[in-house]
């Protein structure tokens, strides 16, 4: 059982850090425009080496955005359950904080879903055609990357979950 919550507890934590830094770089996408290249993220755009704060209220960007901050921040929340489902406490009997953790990752998961799906729809079906040479860059790939971080976590802790209610249905009382 710990050894499951601890391989959920590293990919929730490797998986919070890439959620923390594909949300806050500029690399989501690279193109090349009047001959010269740039990126942009969910925040700046970067061209000839200058970048620019996106003002533009974009409502696929104010999404992509929200969905990523909400996924972090549940990812987060998941850690604190998951750390503290290795403590034992008797007033929390009929609670249990592994399920919690796995439920929170699970959630964490759908949030950087749907900011990925959003993104990735708005990119292909607009910018794509807008720009005829660009690509996906290493933000957009870390975002990914989370999503099967924060996955593979919620499913460790629901392993762990399980383990524990066989043995507790197991054990005389």
């Amino acid at each position: 059982m710990y050894s499951f919550m601890g391989g959920g507890l590293f990919c929730a934590i490797i998986g919070n850090i890439l959620l923390v830094v594909s949300t806050a770089t500029d690399y989501w996408m690279q193109y090349r425009l009047s001959g010269s290249f740039a990126h942009q993220g969910l925040w700046r755009y970067c061209m000839s080496g200058k970048c620019y704060t996106q003002t533009d209220s974009i409502a696929y960007w104010n999404a992509t955005r929200a969905f990523m901050i909400l996924s972090a921040m549940s990812c987060f929340a998941g850690i604190i359950a998951g750390i503290l489902s290795f403590a034992h406490f008797s007033t929390f009997e009929r609670f249990n904080r592994s399920f919690a953790a796995g439920i929170m990752f699970f959630i964490s998961t759908l949030f950087v879903l749907l900011a990925m799906a959003i993104y990735t729809g708005v990119t292909v079906n607009f910018l794509g055609k807008r720009f005829g040479d660009w690509r996906f860059s290493w933000s957009y790939i870390l975002g990914w990357v989370a999503l099967l971080m924060t996955f593979f976590a919620g499913i460790f802790y629901m392993c762990a979950y399980r383990m524990h209610e066989c043995r507790r249905m197991a054990s005389p009382r």
